[in-house]
C-alpha cells in the first residue's frame, strides 16, 4: 500500500516538473533498458527514491540486461529489508565472471594471477540513511553504464573492469528519512533550512535500526548490514572501494586525496593511486565548473570506516562527500540554492570518473593490489604471530578470533596446553600470523597502539597552544584485544595450528560431575549471556559478592549458582542446553560445602531475578548511546529492554521496572522537574538508575543530588562564582607578552580539551559487587570532555577509577593535561539513595559495541544490581 502511494504521489509531483533526462550525460540510450521514470514514476533527482522503489528499479535493470548484470542479495537488515549489490560488466566478461572472481581471489591470497583477473571497482552508497543523494546516483550510474550507446568512457569501464554497485547500505535509515520527509512536505518543497522537512526527528535517518553508525562498524561486525557487506567484498576483492556520503548543505564536494593523518599501515603505492583517482575526479568536476575540495577534514587514520578498512585490505578506499539538500531544495548561507538533483549529479559524476580511472589503468591497479597482498603474505609487513590467550575471558577470545577471521584474516587454533615466548597457555591459544595477505589490517587491529605521525601531532599541539581546535576526526585507539578484555601478545615462535572454523559454534566447557548445583563462573560475556537466558526461562540462580573455593576449584566474585533443589529436573536440563548453545563454562557441584568463602545459604549470596529494564528514548538522549546500550543488552546479553520516550517518563509508572537507563545526552530539559521527581521517587523506592556520561549532569545538581559528583572544568580554570558576577569593575592587570595575553583571554569556564578517544586503564574497588569479574581492573574507552569529581565515602563508592597518570594510557593519544586530570577520577560510581541505587558511568561502556570486555560490568549494573538492592 505504501509503495503504491509513493509511486502515485511521485507521479503527481513529477507531472508538475519539467521532465529530467534519464542520465546526467548527453548520449543516445538503449530503449530496452528501463528508465527510472518508467519504473517508479519519477525522473532522476526530482524525488527521493524510497527503498522499495530502488529495489524495483534494480530488478528491472537486471531483468533487462541479464548478459551484463548480476543482482545479488547480500544481507537482510534488522527490519527485514533486503540489501543488494549489482554487478555490471561487458557481456564477454560476464560470460566468464566466475573465472574472474576466482582469479581475483587467488591474487588476494597472495598468489599469481592466471590471466583471468579484471580489476573490480566497488561503489557503495547511502551508509547513512539520511545522506540521500548517493543512492539515486547509484541507480543513475547503473542505468548509464547499461544504456549509454555513445559514451566511449562507459564502454571502457564495462570492457576493462567489473563494477559492483551497492546502492543502499542502510535501507532502514533511508526508509525512516523518506517517511519523515513525506510526512513533512507540502505542495512545494521548502528551501528554508528551518522547515520540518529539513529537521529530522530523533533519531534521524542516519542510523540503522539499533541506531548504529554503520560507517564505524567495519571491524566490529556487530550489525547484519556490515557482516553481509564485508562477506560480499571478500568475495570480489575490489581494487578500489568508494563510499559516497553527504555533509552539511553549505559545503561543496570532497574527494580524495584525504586529509592527514594517514594510518602508517597504508603503502606509498596507495598514496600515489589516491592522487591519480583524485585527478580524474578533478577533471570531471572542472569540466562542469563544479567546485570541490581535497586533503581537508576527512582523514585515513581510523580503520573502522569504509575507506580505511578497505585500504587496509589493499584497495584504494575513499570517502566522497556531497553537500546535502536533506530534501529536494536547500537554501545555502551564501544565497544560492542546492537541489537534490545537484547532489545526485555530483555523486554520479564522481562515480563514473572513479570507475574510468580504474578502466584506463587496469594493469596498474591490479599489479598494485597484487603487490600489496603478496608482499604481506611473504612477510614484508612483519614476522611472528599475535597470540590470543584462550584461558582468560575464553568466550570473548573465541568471539574475537571469529570476528578477525570473518574479515579475511588467517586465525589458527592451537589446542591443548602450550608454552611460547616464555608464557604458558594451559587452555591453548589462537595465533594470528603476521605473514598473511591481510597483514597490515592485522597489525592495525592487534597492535597495542597505532602511532599518529609526529609532524601531525606537533601541529595539533601548536594549534592547541593557540586555542584552536584539534583536527582529529575520530578515536585514536581501537586495539581489539584490550577492547575484548583478552590478552594478546606478539610472539616470534608461536607454533602453527589449524585454521579457525568460523562456522563452528563456540564450544561449551563442562567441568565437575556433581548433582547438587551448577556453578557459572563470572568470567566473560558468554557467562553473563547464559545467566540472562536462564533467568528468562525461570531457572533460579543465586550470585555471590565474595569468592569461594570448593572441589579444588576457585570461583570468583559474581559466580552464579543454580541449585538443583530450587529447580526442577527439566529446568536443570534446560540450563545445560542453554550452556551448550551459548558455548558457556559450567561446573557441576557435588555439595553446598565449601573449603573457603561463603556457602550458598550465606548472606553473600542473593537470589537473582530477571530485571525489568527501561531505557530513556528520544529527545535529550544520544541515539548512538541509546542504541548501543540496547543492542548490547538485547543482542549480546539477551536481556529484554523497554524504550520509554524521555518526555513520557514524568507520567510513566516506573514501578513496573527495576532499572532505568539514561544514555549519554542532556535530558534535563526534556524530563523537566516532574520527570526528575519521578526518577528520584523511583530510585528511593528501590529502583536502580544507570546514568551514562553527560546525562549524569541531570542528577548531580541541586541541594540533594542523586549522584553527589560535579563535572570538572579544565585544569587552570576557575569555576563560576555567582557572588562576583555582578561586579562592575575588574582587577587591573598588566599584559606584557603573548603568553600573558593568552592567559588573560582564556575561557575561565572552559571544559577540558576534547579527548578524541583513547583506551585507558581503570582500577577496581575489590569489595563492591559492581566490580565482580574485574579484580585486575579493566580497559575502557574515554572520549569527550567529561571528567568528574570522585564521590566521597559518605555518599558512595568509586567502583572504578582511572589509573595513575603514569599507567593511565593503554592505547591511543591523550593530551598531557587530560592525562594528569583524569588520573584517579571516577569511571563508575555507585551511590545509595533511599532503598535504591544510582550508578554513573563517566563514559559509555557500550560505545559502538566495541567493548565486549565491559559486558560483565554492564551486567553487574543492570542484571545483578536490582537483586542486590532488593
Amino acid at each position: 500500500m505504501l509503495s503504491r502511494w509513493l509511486v502515485g504521489l511521485a507521479a503527481v509531483w513529477a507531472a508538475a516538473q519539467p521532465l529530467h533526462a534519464q542520465s546526467f550525460i548527453d548520449s543516445t540510450f538503449d530503449p530496452a533498458i528501463p528508465t527510472l521514470t518508467a519504473t517508479v514514476g519519477h525522473a532522476p533527482g526530482t524525488r527521493i527514491t524510497a527503498p522499495e522503489q530502488a529495489y524495483a528499479y534494480l530488478k528491472a535493470l537486471a531483468e533487462a540486461a541479464p548478459d551484463r548484470t548480476r543482482l545479488v542479495q547480500y544481507a537482510t537488515s534488522w527490519e527485514g529489508r533486503p540489501l543488494y549489490y549489482l554487478v555490471l560488466t561487458a557481456p564477454q566478461n560476464m560470460a566468464r565472471i566466475e573465472a574472474i572472481r576466482a582469479d581475483m581471489a587467488a591474487v588476494a591470497a597472495g598468489r599469481s594471477s592466471n590471466g583471468s583477473a579484471l580489476p573490480v571497482t566497488w561503489l557503495a552508497y547511502g551508509v547513512h540513511g539520511n545522506e540521500i543523494s548517493s543512492s539515486d546516483a547509484a541507480l543513475m550510474s547503473a542505468y548509464h553504464l547499461l544504456a549509454a550507446q555513445a559514451d566511449d568512457r562507459a564502454a571502457r569501464i564495462m570492457a576493462n573492469t567489473i563494477v559492483v554497485i551497492d546502492p543502499m547500505q542502510n535501507p532502514d535509515g533511508r526508509a525512516r528519512f523518506v517517511n519523515n520527509f513525506l510526512a513533512s512536505t507540502g505542495i512545494t518543497p521548502a528551501a528554508d533550512r528551518q522547515a520540518a522537512e529539513h529537521d529530522e526527528p530523533w533519531p534521524s535517518g542516519r542510523v540503522n535500526h539499533y541506531m548504529f553508525d554503520l560507517n564505524r562498524d567495519w571491524f566490529t561486525l556487530s550489525q547484519p548490514e556490515t557482516r553481509g557487506k564485508v562477506a560480499a567484498i571478500r568475495e570480489w576483492n575490489p581494487v578500489v572501494v568508494v563510499d559516497l556520503h553527504e555533509m552539511g548543505g553549505d559545503q561543496t564536494y570532497f574527494f580524495s586525496p584525504a586529509a592527514q593523518p594517514f594510518n602508517p599501515n597504508l603503502s606509498a603505492a596507495q598514496m600515489r593511486a589516491y592522487d591519480l583517482i583524485g585527478r580524474y575526479n578533478a577533471a570531471a568536476f572542472d569540466a562542469r565548473g563544479e567546485p570541490y575540495f581535497t586533503r581537508e577534514v576527512y582523514d585515513l587514520f581510523y580503520p573502522g570506516y569504509g575507506d580505511t578498512w578497505n585500504a587496509h585490505q589493499g584497495a584504494i578506499g575513499s570517502t566522497y562527500e556531497q553537500g546535502s539538500a536533506r530534501g529536494l531544495v536547500f537554501a545555502r548561507r551564501d544565497g544560492t540554492e542546492l537541489t537534490y538533483a545537484d547532489g545526485v549529479r555530483n555523486h554520479f559524476t564522481a562515480s563514473l570518473a572513479t570507475a574510468a580511472a580504474v578502466a584506463d589503468n587496469p594493469a596498474r591497479f591490479l599489479s598494485d593490489f597484487a603487490a600489496y597482498r603478496s608482499g604481506n603474505a611473504t612477510g614484508a609487513a612483519g614476522r611472528g604471530s599475535y597470540v590470543i590467550d584462550l584461558g582468560k575471558r575464553r568466550w570473548n577470545a573465541e568471539r574475537l578470533g571469529r570476528r578477525l577471521a570473518e574479515q579475511g584474516i588467517t586465525v589458527l587454533r592451537r589446542e591443548g596446553a602450550a608454552s611460547v615466548c616464555g608464557k604458558s597457555y594451559p587452555a591453548g591459544y589462537l595465533a594470528v600470523p603476521q605473514a598473511q595477505p591481510a597483514a597490515r589490517l592485522v597489525r592495525s587491529l592487534l597492535d597495542r597502539d597505532t602511532p599518529l605521525p609526529p609532524d601531525f601531532l606537533a601541529e595539533q599541539e601548536r594549534r592547541r597552544s593557540q586555542d584552536l581546535p584539534h583536527e582529529l576526526y575520530d578515536v585514536t585507539a581501537w586495539s581489539v584485544g584490550p577492547m575484548a578484555g583478552v590478552e594478546v601478545a606478539l610472539c616470534s615462535t608461536a607454533a602453527p595450528g589449524q585454521p579457525l572454523n568460523t562456522d563452528a559454534p563456540i564450544g561449551a566447557r563442562q567441568d565437575g560431575s556433581g548433582e547438587f548445583a551448577v556453578a557459572v563462573p563470572w568470567t566473560d560475556s558468554g557467562q553473563a549471556r547464559l545467566v540472562a537466558l536462564a533467568l528468562r526461562e525461570g531457572i533460579e540462580g543465586r550470585t555471590t559478592d565474595k569468592a569461594f573455593s570448593t572441589q579444588g576449584t576457585d570461583f570468583p566474585r559474581g559466580t552464579v549458582v543454580f541449585p538443583a533443589g530450587a529447580n526442577s529436573a527439566e529446568n536443570m536440563a534446560r540450563l545445560a542446553a542453554i550452556a551448550a548453545e551459548v558455548g558457556a563454562h559450567t561446573v557441576a557441584l557435588e555439595s553446598g560445602w565449601v573449603d573457603s568463602g561463603p556457602n550458598l545459604g550465606s548472606e553473600h549470596f542473593v537470589r537473582l531475578t530477571l530485571p525489568r529494564i527501561a531505557v530513556a528514548w528520544d529527545d535529550g538522549t544520544s541515539p548512538l548511546s541509546a542504541g548501543a546500550m540496547r543492542y548490547v543488552l538485547e543482542q549480546r546479553l539477551g536481556l529484554p529492554v523497554v524504550p520509554i520516550r524521555t518526555s513520557r517518563l514524568a507520567r510513566a509508572d516506573l514501578s513496573d521496572y527495576d532499572v532505568v537507563l539514561m544514555p549519554e545526552g542532556d535530558p534535563a530539559n526534556v524530563l523537566g522537574d516532574a520527570g526528575l521527581r519521578a526518577i528520584r521517587d523511583f530510585v528511593r523506592k528501590g529502583g536502580v538508575l544507570v546514568a551514562i556520561g553527560e546525562s549524569m549532569g541531570a542528577f548531580s545538581n541541586g541541594e540533594n543530588p542523586l549522584l553527589a559528583v560535579k563535572r570538572e572544568a579544565a585544569l587552570g580554570r576557575e569555576p563560576a562564582n555567582s557572588e562576583n558576577d555582578t561586579a562592575s569593575l575588574a582587577e587591573a592587570i598588566e599584559i606584557a607578552s603573548d603568553a600573558e595575553y593568552r592567559e588573560a583571554t582564556k575561557d575561565q569556564q572552559a571544559l577540558p580539551d576534547t579527548l578524541p578517544g583513547a583506551l585507558l586503564n581503570v582500577v577496581s574497588e575489590p569489595n563492591h559487587f559492581l566490580s565482580a569479574g574485574y579484580d585486575n581492573g579493566a580497559v575502557v574507552l574515554a572520549t569527550g570532555t567529561q571528567i568528574f569529581t570522585p564521590l566521597d565515602r559518605a555518599n558512595g563508592v568509586n567502583v572504578f577509577r582511572f589509573a595513575a597518570s603514569g599507567n593511565l594510557i593503554q592505547s591511543g593519544y591523550v593530551w598531557e593535561e587530560n592525562r594528569r586530570q583524569l588520573a584517579y577520577k571516577p569511571y563508575l560510581m555507585a551511590q545509595p539513595q533511599g532503598r535504591g541505587l544510582v550508578i554513573g558511568f563517566a563514559h559509555d561502556p557500550s560505545t559502538r559495541a566495541y567493548l565486549e570486555g565491559l559486558d560483565l560490568m554492564i551486567a553487574n549494573a543492570v542484571l545483578v544490581a536490582p537483586s542486590r538492592v532488593r
